[in-house]
């Protein structure tokens, strides 16, 4: 699974490989850790240099204190990445709208029909993929023109998966 991981303003690409490897930026590193008890508190090994870290989730970020110092750290997995990116592009007011797989993935259901008027932020899809559910969701108010896909097909990236007009 890759990452994107944000500390201090400085973005890492980060890359969890087989068990016990890491790919940060391109370099790999040895790494172990483990929760000591039932608290934020691990314990890492990073390339046999021992580390002990207190780790809090927040809501959008998670609080490292590492050696004294607090960091405040970004994580985003490539799915979220991904639906944020489409997420985030403009959708015109008019015309023909196509919604398509933001990953390969399992059409799970398709809540929509035919002709069917939608609102913006409705469920038009929902599609599994690296075993998690997502929800593509209309960009804005429309009618159904054309499903080309339905629960338990398979798709693959970029394929135009719904039409809105």
């Amino acid at each position: 699974m890759r990452y994107e991981v944000t500390v201090d303003g400085h973005t890492y690409q980060v890359e969890i490989n087989e068990e016990g490897h890491i790919t940060i930026d391109g370099q790999t590193v040895e790494v172990d850790f483990a929760q000591i008890g039932n608290s934020g508190l691990y314990s890492l090994l990073v390339d046999n240099e021992s580390f002990e870290a207190l780790v809090e989730p927040r809501e959008n970020i998670w609080l490292v204190l590492l050696r004294g110092d607090l960091y405040e750290v970004d994580v985003v997995d490539e799915r979220v990445r991904l639906l944020r990116a489409r997420a985030s592009l403009t959708v015109p007011e008019s015309g023909e709208v196509t919604i398509r797989a933001p990953m390969p993935g399992l059409v799970v259901s398709v809540p929509v029909e035919m002709g069917q008027e939608v609102s913006k932020g409705d469920n038009l899809v929902i599609l599994e993929s690296m075993k998690m559910e997502n929800e593509l969701k209309a960009p804005r108010d429309g009618r159904i023109e054309r499903i080309n896909i339905k629960a338990g097909d398979s798709v693959e990236r970029d394929q135009i998966l719904v039409v809105i007009s």
